[in-house]
């Protein structure tokens, strides 16, 4: 797993203790197991993420709002996709809907190489400035419809969507490798989503549901389904 740069390390002492009760009731008593996920979480300063007013309430277990009507998920929900992609250090990630940055910096530490897209432009600046400050250039984030991926940068190893949909688009299962797993919540804006992972093999998929989720909507320029972190 990647760490934050060095000048940056000290950071992590100011709210040691609100980030290991974080970890411990909010992740390893929910099911969280994955080591490398569980110290990708502890290293992250989530209140850097979050709105100056709600910076107290960022080691709390849940959703927080953010600019545009949109929300930064909560780190049980972070954690709960990046375990489920199996990441590795080499795999490539493709992310849609960006949101406040969060959960890409998460990802960034477990991965070589992440991709997200968001379609609010200003979130998509706020996120990078955010990504900038802490000195992660393992990101790459480009403002756009999520429903088209990145598909001059696929196959993807892993993509998670955090946005709901009732149907992944082809795009985005086209742009997952063979091995691959996809995280995605399904189901309609105004209802409970089901959390699923795709793992994309010879013969088609496989599918697995992890439990109920409450996302924004998935929003493409082609339909009315969209997206947000």
């Amino acid at each position: 797993m990647r760490d934050l740069p060095p000048n940056l390390q000290g950071q992590l002492s100011i709210r040691r203790a609100e980030r290991a009760r974080l970890i411990e009731t909010g992740l390893i008593q929910q099911g969280i197991s994955d080591p490398a996920v569980l110290a990708a979480i502890n290293q992250m300063p989530r209140e850097f993420f979050v709105e100056t007013e709600h910076k107290e309430q960022a080691y709390e277990n849940r959703a927080l709002p953010i600019a545009s009507g949109q929300t930064i998920s909560q780190p049980y929900i972070v954690a709960l996709m990046a375990e489920a992609l199996q990441l590795q250090p080499h795999f490539r990630l493709l992310e849609i809907g960006t949101g406040s940055g969060y959960a890409a910096a998460v990802y960034a530490l477990l991965v070589e190489e992440v991709f997200s897209v968001e379609r609010h432009e200003d979130l998509a600046n706020q996120a990078q400035s955010r990504l900038d400050a802490l000195q992660i250039e393992n990101v790459s984030i480009r403002c756009g419809d999520g429903s088209f991926g990145w598909p001059e940068a696929a196959p993807f190893d892993a993509i998670s969507i955090a946005a709901a949909t009732e149907d992944i688009p082809k795009q985005l299962l086209d742009q997952l490798a063979i091995g691959g797993r996809l995280v995605a919540p399904i189901g309609a804006q105004q209802s409970t989503q089901s959390l699923i992972c795709l793992k994309r093999t010879e013969s088609g998929f496989q599918q697995k549901d992890l439990g109920s989720v409450r996302f924004v909507p998935l929003i493409s320029e082609t339909d009315d389904h969209t997206e947000s972190d």
